[in-house]
């Protein structure tokens, strides 16, 4: 169906300025949606901070290369976990 052809009559612009004509243009979104390996680094990344978390808060003394990080284990698990919750800005 064809668009009306826009005019630029001293009725429609009564409101001081302001067009009563829609400018915007729509939009397309991604209808396939993020792909499925995108998903599968995020959750993975989640899992594994808190996995590194876990494991050393139970076995963290037991495990030399964990126990020679000593506190930078906490940067490391929190830091995994956080770069997966940023990773769920991304995700459709």
């Amino acid at each position: 169906m064809p668009k009306q052809k826009v005019t630029q009559d001293d009725d429609q612009y009564s409101d001081g300025g302001a067009s009563t004509v829609d400018r915007r243009t729509p939009v397309k979104l991604n209808s396939t949606g993020t792909p499925r390996w995108y998903l599968f680094i995020m959750l993975g990344l989640m899992l594994l901070g808190l996995a590194w978390l876990v494991v050393n808060y139970i076995a963290g003394p037991s495990i030399p290369f964990m126990e020679g990080l000593g506190p930078w284990n906490y940067l490391i698990g929190f830091g995994l976990f956080i770069a997966g919750l940023l990773m769920t800005m991304g995700w459709k």
